[in-house]
């Protein structure tokens, strides 16, 4: 049986992490050099050209028309689910240096809610509805998993937050959830196979350079959760204890997100992607970034008397 994200996660195994001696001496961009990062990463959701992809899309196989649907399912649901959650972060910034950055990456999901948007609408051919109607509908290709994660996890974890910006707690818990969950291992392993197939294939060129816009975007986005959650758990040893024990919730979770459907949970293939192969990126993608952020999955055992 192949090991799920929730099996690989429980066994604390980092020794798969290439390099990893280097890790503690990475040395994070701060929220400032991030905000200058994105004016020099710019892009426009809405100039991709997507005429070969039509073109495409006819000839697509089922298995791989169906696949592409439920993956981008996730995606287009996705943005829009943090695009909406995101005001709480926002309001939680402790300068305005961060502030500057933190309004750039709600801007960025909203751009990407925008790409995914005009991908449905003028590839897949969903033309006779407006947004709010394209999203329910492709909201019924998304698992209970999904749900439970991005309408109830992310939207308590965001309602804390608003609740109370100041509290350094909810904002280390939104933060794990966000972008070490959600964005650091759902959205980054789904853009790995997504983006690995099609540069195999050789379809879809406009979608490919959108979507590696967003996957860029994104990566920008967790480097500043890796640099809040190193700063914060530094300062406050109790907090990694705390991130431990949001991942030890969500992982289980968001390893259900990625299960397509109809197949078995433990061990599904889908267009010669295991799952074995599939949760293995995503742990090894977390276990490196929780390395550097110094908050290994299983806790150091305390010193000998």
């Amino acid at each position: 049986m192949a090991a799920t994200l929730l099996d690989l996660t429980q066994q604390g195994d980092v020794a798969t992490i290439s390099d990893e001696s280097k890790l503690d001496k990475v040395k994070l961009l701060r929220p400032q050099q991030l905000y200058e990062l994105w004016e020099r990463q710019q892009w426009l959701s809405q100039e991709i050209d997507f005429s070969q992809d039509v073109e495409d899309w006819t000839n697509l196989t089922d298995e791989e028309r169906e696949w592409f649907v439920w993956g981008m399912s996730a995606f287009f649901i996705g943005e829009e689910r943090v695009t909406t959650q995101f005001s709480g972060l926002v309001m939680a910034y402790e300068d305005e240096q961060e502030e500057a950055f933190l309004t750039t990456q709600q801007v960025d999901e909203a751009r990407h809610m925008q790409f995914f948007d005009r991908f449905y609408r003028e590839v897949v051919g969903m033309r006779d509805a407006d947004i709010r109607e394209r999203l329910a509908r492709v909201r019924r290709n998304v698992n209970d998993a999904f749900v439970k994660l991005f309408d109830e996890a992310l939207v308590e974890a965001g309602q804390r937050l608003i609740a109370d910006p100041t509290s350094v707690e909810a904002k280390v818990d939104f933060v794990t959830a966000y972008h070490m969950v959600i964005e650091g291992t759902l959205a980054l392993t789904g853009q790995w196979t997504i983006t690995d197939y099609w540069e195999k294939t050789g379809k879809m060129p406009g979608f490919l350079e959108g979507f590696k816009n967003v996957a860029r975007d994104e990566h920008r986005h967790v480097a500043y959760g890796t640099w809040y959650l190193k700063r914060a758990c530094a300062e406050n040893g109790a907090l990694a204890d705390r991130v431990r024990a949001t991942l030890g919730e969500l992982l289980p979770i968001a390893s259900g997100v990625l299960v397509p459907p109809g197949q078995d949970p433990n061990d599904w293939e889908l267009l010669g992607y295991t799952s074995e192969q599939v949760n293995k990126f995503a742990f090894t993608a977390l276990t490196r970034r929780l390395k550097v952020i110094g908050v290994p999955l299983v806790a150091a055992e305390p010193a000998a008397a």
